[in-house]
């Protein structure tokens, strides 16, 4: 088990997980100590957005409709992806979700209807090739004395010329090209923990962006397996373990980071 150094006499060294996820990464990324706080002292959070449950249920959807694919299956219907949105809902505590101005558990079922219904209609629910894997989790070390990454990909499909990795991702509008290539990073590290899954096939990566307007789109975003920026990735997931090993822990106040964290009493109270 690997600890980081001791932060003062008082307390034990925090745990530090023999793995790490892309989110874990992103938050340390984003605000060392909310980092410290969900993974390492592993507080409850008070609240989570809507926009994250809403998330996750779309994501459960699709997992279903895939899933069902990947076995053989009769595809399911619009009633059954929204009856497995639902149930991602139940799952979680209604009193802690917070909600923005002009959301409701019903307004969102409803934005749930059109994101699935167009989902249906689209190409991307009917890939060419065969799918080998629905979040399908996988777990390797990529670079010396760094934990391992998991990482959880949403649908692996093998076509007749390539291996495909989509990721789907919701969002308010469509993504710009610029979006695309700034979170270009998530993908090639999944890249590099797939890309021998089919010996002698090449790998494509791309992200899947369903959008959460009045009329749902979803677009596809391919992201080019570019070596310098994979080397980049690398140093980049390096420096990072590098302070988390360290016990460097700080804020980042700012209106983004701050706004939603459901840590704000703890961070409140922090005193190094």
């Amino acid at each position: 088990m690997i600890t980081t150094p001791v932060l003062s006499e008082e307390r034990s060294p925090p745990v530090v997980r023999d793995y790490l996820s892309y989110s874990a990464i992103n938050t340390y990324r984003s605000c060392p100590l909310r980092y410290y706080f969900r993974y390492i002292e592993q507080l409850p959070e008070k609240t989570v957005s809507a926009a994250l449950v809403f998330g996750s249920a779309i994501h459960t959807a699709l997992e279903y409709w895939f899933r069902e694919r990947l076995m053989g299956n009769p595809e399911p219907d619009l009633d059954l992806l929204l009856a497995a949105y639902q149930e991602e809902w139940k799952q979680r505590d209604q009193d802690n979700i917070r909600f923005g101005k002009s959301d409701s558990l019903d307004s969102l079922g409803q934005l749930a209807e059109r994101v699935l219904r167009t989902f249906l209609e689209s190409d991307i629910a009917r890939p060419e090739g065969t799918v080998l894997g629905v979040e399908e989790e996988l777990r390797q070390s990529l670079i010396e004395d760094c934990p391992e990454i998991l990482a959880r990909l949403d649908l692996i499909v093998e076509t007749d010329d390539a291996v495909v990795v989509t990721d789907f991702k919701t969002s308010r509008s469509k993504w710009s090209s610029m979006q695309a290539e700034q979170s270009a990073e998530q993908l090639l590290l999944y890249g590099e923990l797939v890309k021998d899954l089919v010996p002698g096939k090449p790998l494509q990566l791309e992200f899947a962006v369903v959008t959460k307007t009045k009329q749902p789109t979803i677009e596809r975003y391919p992201v080019a397996t570019d070596q310098q920026k994979v080397a980049r990735t690398r140093v980049m997931l390096a420096q990072v373990w590098s302070g988390m090993r360290s016990g460097l822990f700080y804020p980042v106040p700012s209106p983004m980071n701050c706004a939603g964290c459901p840590f704000q009493e703890p961070c409140r109270k922090w005193s190094g």
